[in-house]
């Protein structure tokens, strides 16, 4: 995806791309070599005659009168197609002056440095971006914080577009590229390689887009947004770059081919804004004194018809007692207000977003499906009606408890190649098995469960779903201790248990199927401000202080948390838009993941030598306790709901198109 997310700016950003190519930019590029004085005079008038650097200049002064967001589209186009001659000093320029002209902007002691008129363009040295020159000397004035700020947004931007063009590049060489008879994208290596490519690509993009849209609001919340950009994009553009070439193999270290260019600008842009580093430690100062990133969504005035209602609704729930709240929130169907009537509204995204936003400001927490969260929406959308009236309801107001029984000892992510059969017998069918990772099995009450019914078919074909009552004869639940010293999860022996034919759901070998089964009608939903537990806990840390190199490093973390958020709240923009979930909310859960794991071994490598001396580590115990119970625990995230290398693999194929 790129920083586009609305129809008109996906049109703005194609438009510019398509006009960028016919450029031959590169050509340019290449035939300026060791001119110390080229001003890629040829490109520059067609930049000027598309007015590509004055877009969010005042129509009163010769611009376009858009948007810094829309600015920072047309950057993210032109850099894809890595046009020259400082078109990013050119936009800061236009910007700072409130007129369109011919600017640059280069690196400094002091700051992000302008140069304040037209004459210094090409000063005379051919620096590491082919595609620009840069002066030597520092003449000129230093941006203010404005201006700066600016600056960042911009480059980021090009750095976005920058990974865009390397990630593209990468995968399309993958699929072609034959090595032992097969597309080097078929290997896993390779697979898993793109694949992360993707996910800092998108992070890049979120950070860069959101330093963009906060610009129009609130100083101290764009001062926030720029300062994760600067944590994240610049480096995460030369990174993609880095891959590119890794992928390409030996053509990519060529001068030849396009992709040193791409990571020569990559470099130069990092070299170009200031540390990383640096803002990160902002990131902590701010964070430290409550700054969190609030993303408020312009709802188009859709909102209003249903604001009046829905805020009287949550404003009656918020008044009930609290163990009264449930169900309410089950009447009304705001519990689920995605889900189909009557168990929910079939809301759109709006409404949900509005119902969210109205149950928030009135202090009502949705209680946590659980695992009712997956089975029920099985049962909705392939159940009979008497299951539907059987488990739905009693689900929603927590009088039934479920538990998965899927992973078995020998099928982990390779959910097909599951051995629990299920023979025929008089009424139904009877299970027999081993299933483990189960949690809360030793207090469920029923059970989805998959297992073999036909041995002679495909194994993804022969599975069936069934819905387990957890009180059977047969069943034998034993806890299964993990690295915390508890037993969180649970080993599930089936013998013989039986499962009459009204709790299969569809029909016999429609298990596989069934398994990955969503409500066409997604969740929609908006990100929390909070950072997530290990990283609030390291914002903590700093509060008592920490070296600069502390700082820096909670503030990394800082920013990859509110990146995870931005990138739910790109998902539900486009839902927004009328548009399916893009690779944002895939790459979500792998950098969500990453998030909490290093965060929560941050929080414990802070507090160093105590760690070698805590006592019983206990996760309702405040302090180091908790934290290495935390740090131990978020080791499963990586392994549960399929590993991080599995996905990887999904999100190289499905997302990226690369070969099996």
């Amino acid at each position: 995806m790129s920083i586009a997310l609305s129809d008109e700016h996906e049109e703005l950003a194609a438009s510019l791309r398509k006009w960028a190519a016919s450029l031959d930019a590169l050509d340019a590029v290449r035939a300026a070599e060791g001119d110390a004085d080229a001003r890629f005079d040829t490109v520059w008038t067609a930049v000027e005659e598309m007015g590509v650097a004055s877009i969010a200049v005042p129509e009163s002064t010769g611009g376009g009168g858009g948007s810094l967001l829309d600015q920072a589209v047309a950057l993210e186009a032109c850099a894809y197609e890595l046009v020259p001659g400082g078109l990013l000093g050119a936009a800061v320029g236009a910007i700072v002056t409130g007129r369109p002209g011919r600017h640059a902007v280069q690196a400094h002691p002091g700051g992000v440095l302008w140069d304040g008129g037209t004459a210094g363009v090409a000063p005379g040295v051919i620096g590491i971006d082919l595609s620009a020159r840069h002066a030597a000397t520092g003449e000129g004035v230093v941006l203010d914080e404005s201006g700066r700020r600016t600056a960042v947004t911009l480059g980021a931007a090009e750095a976005s577009g920058i990974a865009r063009w390397c990630l593209d590049t990468a995968v399309e060489y993958a699929k072609v590229r034959e090595q032992f008879g097969r597309p080097i994208g078929s290997f896993q290596a390779i697979k898993h390689l793109c694949a992360e490519m993707l996910e800092t690509a998108e992070a890049v993009t979120a950070a860069a887009w959101d330093a963009a849209c906060a610009a129009d609001g609130d100083e101290e919340q764009w001062a926030f947004a720029v300062d994760v950009a600067l944590a994240t994009c610049f480096s995460g553009a030369v990174e993609v770059a880095k891959s590119c070439i890794q992928v390409l193999g030996g053509i990519g270290f060529t001068y030849e081919h396009d992709a040193h260019f791409y990571l020569r600008r990559a470099v130069s842009l990092r070299g170009l804004v200031g540390s990383g580093d640096e803002a990160a430690a902002r990131l902590t100062a701010a964070a430290v004194a409550g700054v969190r990133r609030r993303v408020d969504v312009d709802l188009g005035g859709l909102d209003e018809p249903l604001r009046h209602d829905v805020r009287a609704t949550a404003e009656r729930i918020a008044a009930l007692p609290e163990e009264e709240r449930r169900a309410a929130l089950v009447e009304c169907g705001y519990q689920t207000p995605h889900w189909p009537a009557p168990y929910g509204l079939g809301a759109d995204p709006v409404t949900q977003v509005v119902i969210d936003q109205e149950l928030g400001r009135a202090g009502v927490t949705r209680p946590d499906l659980v695992i009712a969260g997956w089975a029920v929406p099985t049962i909705l959308q392939h159940g009979t009606d008497a299951q539907r009236e059987r488990f739905v309801r009693p689900s929603l107001l927590g009088d039934l408890t479920w538990c998965q029984l899927f992973s078995e000892p020998g099928s982990g992510s390779d959910l097909a190649s599951l051995r629990t059969r299920a023979t025929r017998v008089e009424g139904g069918w009877s299970l027999k098995g081993q299933k483990v990772w189960s949690s809360v099995a030793e207090r469920a009450d029923w059970a989805i469960c998959l297992a073999r019914t036909d041995a002679e078919v495909p194994q993804h074909k022969g599975i069936t779903y069934f819905l387990v009552d957890m009180r059977s004869e047969g069943i034998d639940v034993r806890p299964l201790r993990e690295i915390t010293g508890e037993a969180l999860f649970n080993e599930v022996f089936l013998d013989d248990v039986f499962v009459p034919d009204d709790c299969v759901v569809a029909e016999p070998g429609d298990g596989w199927r069934l398994a990955r089964t969503t409500l066409a009608n997604e969740r929609v939903a908006m990100a929390s401000a909070r950072l997530g537990k290990s990283v609030e806990r390291a914002v903590e840390l700093a509060a008592a202080g920490l070296d600069p190199a502390g700082s820096a490093r909670v503030g990394h973390a800082v920013a990859l948390a509110t990146v995870c958020g931005l990138l739910g709240v790109r998902t539900t923009l486009r839902a927004l838009g009328g548009h399916g979930p893009g690779a944002e909310s895939s790459v979500a859960k792998l950098l969500g993941v990453r998030s909490r794991q290093t965060s929560s071994a941050l929080v414990v490598d802070l507090q160093g030598d105590a760690v070698a001396t805590v006592g019983a580590i206990e996760r309702d115990t405040p302090g180091i306790s908790a934290d290495v119970w935390e740090m131990l625990n978020t080791r499963c995230l990586s392994i549960a709901g399929g590993t991080t290398q599995i996905l990887r693999n999904v999100a190289g194929e499905r997302i990226l198109g690369l070969p099996r």
